[in-house]
């Protein structure tokens, strides 16, 4: 351009192209990203009703019928060529015609209208579920649904205009339905509970979506709100409409009253074979020098070949460690491939470890990688399991499950299905897999072996020393994974003979009988790539295997070797290389369970002075520790503990930001816990417990709150037994810590009473400040609100005499709440506002949204909502981007609260449903009981009374369980009001 502004008339033909138009919504027009000026509300009608007829066009009378129907203005022909003449102005050149004496709108491209668009999408989502891909339907559909921008035609008066908004409101709907009917068949009806709460709210006549919400609730586990849906549309149908429901509606409530086996899952599995992409192609390489083993690979070739007319093909393979289990299974499944053309899954279940695989977990992870969303995926082991079947129904997928523990632990991983196989091996024979074709598999023959062992070190060189070859595969009792090792060591080194390599295996730890001596094989085994490292190499080898966490990270790893980060490292993927350690993923190492064992034995007998293996330990606990600490720093400046925690020798990371604390909090978690428990065991009490204490956003966000608590509960118990007074009254409150939680109020009582009784007898300002603080909670929890406030004014006092302003600002909000609950609001509001204003002022981010939070149901109280609502989303926000579910999920139940006041029942009821998801497997039974009670308040005040009554009945029996004087108030909404 030559920057003179161009008339409408000088536009390019380029500009046409670029033209965007939006009738899904406001009435609108754009060039590019710059919004047109389409003029008034009547120019715009015209607009609107030129871009409905998709091109064709439009008469005077028709534009003039469409504006102004039965009663256009005098001169309503001169007002419709006004406004066409305008709107070309605008537009680009032959984009409004005139025609035969009428006008049409040629659009360039047809998505260039936003209903042209959604139309194009909602065919191919029809398309893509006639042809059985759900997964990439319900994406297109929701990709349809987005061009939505509110009422469409908004703003546009005349009667054209009013009965397309009517039309495409109502096509909405359906596009609606169908996605939300196609989430269901996904498996996400947990998650659409509360879009169709909100839905049928809004459209309450709407039998579909009545539907809908009773299976989504059925397939929940809820099945009295599920038929009190149907009681509640019946009621109302009969009341607004004075018919009955219709049929549909009818037959799923007698499906749901007979516990119809076929309601319980999608009724059509997903993903289907046919109609996902996801194709799993999970196993691991095979070895190009597989050597052997002929008459196994027919056999267990000739089981897998049988699956398509069984109902489900099984081998399970056992034999020693080292034995070839995994090469062999490996070798034949990838033979196999096409006779499983829908895909093959594999894990290694960790089975000869001390932590083997969990079977809820791996079911996690093939449910994923078989196309299935993480919302998707239900909690237990059995709906996994049952939904894992549903998946593989009708497909033809192989599953190699290695390195099993027990027949227990395979069952819930199996298929079940025809067409379906699956190759498993462990270090036992699983005679309780019915139904299993069961394979012992031992060492190799000596020609196999020397075979194996030509292959990887070359012809050449075994050729002229063949009987020192064979003496060296006998040393290595004939197990492939010992040969492999020797081999690939002799191979790496063209300066060494076959000679030299046997005569270090003559040596008196050459093996016997590797069937009888069991795992005595495995280790001497390993004891060939052991004994060829260098010394730096064989320390680390050592050390590194005393860590019990399942993998460890670099800087870790250096912290137990005592070295820099880049000796470490090279040390590292030295081993990796001699395959004594595996990469899990960059900077992180792990151990296979046999050579952690076997490295953990060589320390035992190598390690001098033994004392070093207690100084490693020792290092990687102050790493966490020091680590951990500076992560709390990050999240709670000005928060003392720190400078009360046991001090450490050994430095920790420094991270940038909260984000990146949080990120290596969260990634460390296993292994840090890992160390704390394996610390507590070698009785280095005061730091385990020190490092739980610094790590207590664990037990708060959800993650790894069970092996938070297992490890709390573990070191208060070795703490008790050896009388060490500071560590058992500080374990007792991250164990505390644990409880409240879990919601577990009652346990929280009685560890922090325990650890008040222990903080008497010593002198430790963290206990005395933390015990009280704790006690206020609980206290306030359980209703004794006076006791609560004197234990929170004792704690204000101890943080003050401390000087830990985070601390007396935490007390502070504990204490608002306390006010809160004996009704003093005025002060309950001002004490919330100066723990507020000290985190501010100290920069925390995470807990000022505890205080943000406290203050928001101050000022709830006060009737102040906007600014209750304005303080709780700001909290909201912070819980989730740290990753604390719990705090999010009773957030969004506050905000529940706050709407369910001022009368947007509906918006409750959608909050509460969230609030319950999020809250899912976390704070325990009495915080579910509360949001079921406002729940049933919401869903009562929008007429849906039946499921209103199921939440509270199911609200009911929880507070009854737990002995909660809520029951009351519950008991009083089920009880109907009598009037004289």
């Amino acid at each position: 351009m030559d920057g003179v502004p161009r008339v409408p008339e000088q536009r390019g033909p380029e500009d046409s192209a670029a033209l965007r138009f939006g009738v899904l919504g406001p009435v609108r027009a754009w060039r590019g990203e710059e919004l047109l000026a389409t003029g008034s509300p009547q120019q715009r009608a015209l607009l609107a009703a030129l871009l409905m007829r998709e091109g064709r066009t439009a008469t005077a009378s028709e534009l003039i019928d469409a504006l102004w129907g039965d009663d256009p203005p005098p001169r309503a022909l001169a007002a419709v060529r006004t406004y066409a003449s305008r709107l070309r102005k605008v537009l680009s050149p032959g984009v409004l015609l005139s025609e035969s004496g009428g006008y049409a709108v040629r659009l360039g491209e047809p998505r260039s209208l936003d209903l042209a668009a959604a139309q194009e999408l909602a065919a191919e989502t029809e398309k893509a579920k006639n042809s059985g891909d759900l997964s990439h339907a319900r994406r297109v559909l929701s990709e349809a649904l987005a061009l939505w921008d509110g009422e469409p035609l908004a703003g546009v008066p005349g009667p054209y205009a009013e009965a397309q908004r009517a039309r495409l409101e109502e096509w909405r709907l359906q596009l609606l339905e169908s996605r939300l009917d196609m989430d269901l068949e996904q498996g996400c009806h947990a998650e659409v509970v509360s879009e169709l709460t909100a839905l049928t709210a809004a459209h309450p006549l709407r039998e579909r979506l009545r539907e809908l919400l009773m299976l989504a609730l059925y397939r929940s586990g809820r099945q009295a709100e599920a038929l009190a849906v149907y009681a509640d549309t019946r009621r109302l149908l009969a009341d607004e409409l004075g018919v009955d429901p219709g049929p549909d509606l009818k037959e799923l409530q007698q499906r749901i009253l007979q516990a119809d086996p076929t309601l319980a899952e999608p009724s059509a599995p997903a993903p289907e074979p046919s109609a996902t992409p996801v194709r799993p192609a999970q196993l691991p390489a095979t070895v190009p020098d597989f050597t052997g083993r002929a008459a196994f690979v027919a056999e267990l070739s000739e089981v897998l070949a049988s699956a398509e007319g069984r109902v489900m093909a099984v081998s399970a393979l056992a034999g020693i460690g080292g034995v070839g289990k995994t090469t062999l299974a490996v070798h034949v499944a990838h033979q196999a491939r096409t006779a499983f053309p829908d895909g093959q899954l594999y894990v290694d279940l960790q089975g000869a470890g001390p932590r083997a695989a969990e079977p809820e977990t791996v079911l996690g992870a093939f449910l994923r990688a078989l196309g299935t969303a993480d919302s998707a995926i239900p909690d237990s082991l059995e709906e996994r399991s049952a939904l894992y079947r549903s998946v593989l129904d009708g497909r033809r997928v192989l599953v190699l499950l290695d390195n099993a523990r027990d027949a227990a632990q395979v069952r819930p991983l199996l298929p079940g299905t025809e067409g379906c196989a699956a190759l498993v091996t462990s270090r036992v024979r699983m005679v309780d897999l019915a139904g299993a074709h069961l394979v012992d598999l031992d060492v190799m023959s000596p020609d196999e072996a020397l075979s194996l062992f030509t292959k990887i070190v070359g012809e050449e060189r075994v050729a002229s020393e063949r009987e020192a070859a064979l003496d060296v595969v006998a040393a290595c009792g004939f197990l492939p994974l010992a040969i492999r090792i020797a081999a690939s060591r002799l191979a790496a080194r063209r300066t060494w003979t076959v000679s030299v390599l046997a005569a270090k295996l003559a040596d008196e730890r050459r093996r016997l009988d590797e069937l009888q001596a069991g795992d005595l094989a495995v280790k001497a085994t390993f004891e060939l790539g052991y004994g060829q490292l260098e010394p730096a190499q064989a320390r680390a080898f050592r050390l590194l295997g005393l860590a019990d966490g399942p993998d460890i990270s670099l800087a870790a790893a250096a912290a137990v070797l005592d070295l820099p980060l880049e000796e470490t490292e090279d040390l590292l993927e030295s081993l990796v290389d001699t395959s004594l350690l595996e990469s899990a993923a960059p900077g992180r190492y792990r151990y296979h369970d046999l050579v952690r064992l076997y490295a953990r034995a060589c320390a035992e007998r190598d390690e001098h002075p033994p004392s070093e293996r207690d100084a490693a330990m020792s290092r990687l606990l102050d790493f966490y520790l020091a680590t951990a600490a500076g992560v709390y720093a990050i999240e709670r400046p000005g928060d003392r503990l720190v400078d009360h925690l046991e001090a450490t020798q050994y430095p920790g990371l420094t991270f940038a930001d909260r984000h990146e604390a949080q990120d290596w909090l969260y990634s460390e978690a296993n292994c840090l816990l890992a160390c704390a428990g394996q610390s507590v065991r070698k009785g280095d009490l005061r730091r385990a417990v020190d490092l739980l204490w610094a790590a207590k956003d664990l037990a708060e966000s959800g993650a790894n709150a069970r092996d938070y608590e297992a490890a709390a509960t573990a070191a208060r118990d070795a703490a008790q037994a050896a009388g060490d007074v500071q560590a058992e009254g500080r374990a007792r409150t991250t164990l505390t810590d644990a409880h409240l939680a879990a919601g577990r109020f009652a346990q929280a009582d009685e560890e922090v009473s325990q650890a008040a009784a222990l903080a008497r007898t010593i002198s430790d300002p963290a206990l005395s400040s933390w015990v009280p603080n704790h006690r206020g909670v609980i206290a306030v929890y359980r209703s004794r609100h006076a006791e609560g406030a004197a234990y929170l004014q004792e704690a204000i006092s101890n943080f003050r005499s401390d000087g830990n302003l985070a601390g007396e600002a935490s007390a502070l909000c504990n204490l608002s709440r306390s006010h809160l609950a004996m009704g003093y609001t005025k002060s309950a509001i001002e004490l919330a506002r100066q723990g507020v204003s000290i985190y501010d002022r100290l920069g925390h981010t995470l807990r000022g949204a505890n205080g943000r939070y406290a203050l928001g149901l101050a000022l709830a109280q006060a009737e102040e909502l906007t600014n209750a609502v304005e303080q709780l989303n700001e909290a909201l926000e912070v819980f989730r981007d740290s990753r604390q579910r719990l705090w999010e999920g009773m957030t969004i139940f506050r905000i529940a609260e706050i709407r369910l006041s001022e009368r947007k029942s509906a918006q409750a009821a959608a909050l509460a449903e969230q609030s319950l998801a999020v809250l899912r497997g976390i704070g325990g039974d009495w915080r579910r009981g509360n949001v079921l009670t406002i729940l049933g308040r919401a869903l009562h005040n929008i007429g849906q009374l039946d499921r209103a009554q199921a939440c509270w009945r199911e609200a009911l029996s929880i507070y009854e369980d737990l002995d909660s004087p809520e029951a009351a108030q519950v008991r009083s909404l089920l009880t109907p009001v009598t009037t004289a």
